[in-house]
């Protein structure tokens, strides 16, 4: 292992020793075996290359206070994968085969799980793909799961930072009763395209409003959208063009802990003005406050450009504390690997 400068990892691919692969045939999982090398050669018939079956998700393992690891909320991203499996016609990962599956990578790559104290972790990444040649449209016969492991650095160095959001009526993420609500590669090509040009004209992310009448709030680019209004109620759209992140599933909880009124429901653009807080929402990040939103040549501020807002601040210092172990996790949300 070469010496890794824990404080200046970014967010990024950095080889480890291994990831683990198993494979589906004939109505089954083998028992999965580590590799080296990063690469996978498939048939160039693959349905993955050819009709997209493939979905992925991602997690992170922790070094906590104690020096235990810890994976979190593994159990969530399983049952989300497995749900997006049978969308797209895949088999399903069992949940106890893909939690067993994180913990033995993650074991087996325990070195490059960053320090604690350093602001880093494991990023994990569950992969399930189409293998088995099909050029007619139909599901494989043959499927490749595969995770793999890389230690990434805290997403913003020295704490929250807040960031301008944009919305562009041109484009779409995700069509009403379509995939958007799986965690399936064809929504982030779609976002592409926009993401680059927001990109380019100085904005960091883009928003998402529904895709039928373009008056609903959806989702950022890459990560969920909620507000903390300012009577101080936290709020999240209701929608099934939206990831259900897991995330967002946690700071709800931990918001309700804390006494704050939580409702998940539609929520109208025209309802951003009264928002005291607003962020995105994700694994990478956990939140990533929005200070400011433009819409065509409406601007509309939501909150101080140098502060991220006390119960966005206050929400995640509480994942991260129970992410590394400083609060206590009454959830039973770290699976210590």
């Amino acid at each position: 292992m070469k010496q890794i400068e824990w404080d200046k990892l970014g967010f990024g691919f950095s080889d480890v020793n291994c990831h683990i692969r198993f494979t589906w045939k004939d109505g089954e999982w083998d028992k999965g075996e580590f590799v080296k090398d990063p690469y996978i050669t498939m048939h160039i018939g693959a349905s993955c290359l050819h009709y997209g079956q493939e979905c992925f998700e991602g997690m992170k393992a922790f070094r906590q206070q104690n020096g235990k690891i810890v994976i979190f909320r593994a159990d969530e991203n399983a049952k989300r994968m497995y749900r997006t499996a049978i969308r797209t016609v895949m088999p399903p990962v069992p949940v106890e085969m893909f939690i067993d599956a994180a913990k033995r990578v993650v074991k087996a790559n325990e070195e490059y799980v960053p320090p604690f104290g350093t602001g880093g972790s494991m990023y994990i990444r569950p992969l399930l793909i189409g293998t088995g040649p099909q050029i007619g449209v139909a599901p494989a016969k043959e499927y490749t799961f595969i995770m793999m492991v890389m230690p990434v650095g805290a997403y913003y160095k020295g704490g929250l930072k807040p960031v301008r959001a944009v919305v562009f009526d041109d484009w779409d993420r995700a069509a009403p009763h379509g995939m958007g609500d799986v965690k399936v590669g064809g929504n982030y090509a779609a976002s592409l395209f926009a993401h680059e040009k927001a990109k380019h004209d100085g904005w960091p992310v883009e928003l998402y409003l529904d895709a039928k009448s373009h008056t609903y709030i959806e989702e950022f680019a890459t990560s969920n959208f909620l507000g903390i209004k300012k009577d101080g109620t936290y709020v999240t759209p209701d929608s099934c063009s939206v990831l259900p992140s897991v995330t967002n599933m946690s700071l709800k909880q931990l918001a309700a802990d804390l006494g704050i009124k939580v409702e998940c429901r539609p929520v109208p653009f025209d309802e951003i003005s009264e928002f005291a807080e607003v962020a995105a929402c994700g694994t990478a990040v956990v939140i990533t406050p929005v200070w400011e939103i433009t819409r065509g040549d409406r601007v509309i501020k939501i909150s101080d450009p140098d502060s991220c807002g006390p119960t966005l601040q206050k929400l995640y210092n509480t994942v991260q504390g129970i992410q590394y172990g400083t609060l206590p996790d009454t959830h039973n949300w770290c699976f210590e690997v």
